[in-house]
């Protein structure tokens, strides 16, 4: 289970770090916004908001638009019922003031964890149109004909299903696929081309040119 703990106060970072990882947690830390957006994909986000480069209510609609799956608990000294609200309504699952008990923290991970592994099951299968994908069974059917791909083509269309109908940036896939932004470009779009040549329908996955690629529903 990763876990970005994006906190600039050290005391408090070491110590919660110090904790999470006794609990079988691993931590990846920050201490500004900078540094969170090079973290690459976790399961889940602490997130302080008095960050000294931006706002943490910005970063936390940013990891929210980018991916809606990842669990998000505010842990921070901002107190005010708005400023609660604020947190919830910029994308947070839950929202945590310090100080705080270790143990009120690691329930409310469980209690987030629990309810996102249920959202989680609930898409077991993504319809896109004729397409359609099984998540557990790494299975793909277009119409009514299995299509058969490899590990990467399936990473690659199941990023694109999630968000079908909307443009997907390269470097959005090429984490989200490969964990990493620094293969080069060629890289995706030969699995895009391969993909397509396995879909046998080469306007479903669309090219947005200079940004990236998008499912198109139909």
């Amino acid at each position: 289970m990763r876990v970005l703990m994006v906190e600039d106060d050290l005391r408090v970072a070491s110590a919660l770090g110090a904790a999470l990882r006794r609990r079988g947690y691993a931590v990846i830390p920050a201490t500004t916004v900078a540094e969170a957006a090079t973290a690459g994909p976790v399961d889940l986000v602490l997130l302080d908001l008095n960050l000294p480069d931006r706002d943490g209510l910005e970063l936390c609609r940013q990891i929210r638009r980018e991916n809606e799956d990842v669990a998000i608990i505010a842990v921070t000294a901002r107190s005010e019922a708005r400023d609660r609200v604020a947190g919830l309504r910029a994308g947070a699952d839950d929202y945590v003031v310090k100080p705080f008990s270790m143990a009120e923290l690691h329930a409310r991970i469980e209690a987030v964890l629990r309810r996102t592994a249920r959202a989680a099951r609930a898409e077991a299968t993504l319809q896109v149109g004729d397409l359609r994908v099984d998540l557990n069974a790494r299975q793909v059917w277009l119409s009514d004909r299995e299509v058969s791909l490899t590990r990467k083509e399936f990473d690659l269309l199941l990023a694109l299903a999630r968000q079908a109908g909307t443009v997907v940036s390269r470097e959005r896939l090429l984490m989200d696929v490969w964990q990493t932004t620094w293969k080069a470009g060629h890289t995706l779009d030969v699995h895009v081309a391969a993909l397509r040549g396995k879909l046998d329908d080469a306007g479903l996955v669309e090219t947005v040119r200079g940004v990236g690629y998008r499912l198109r529903p139909h």
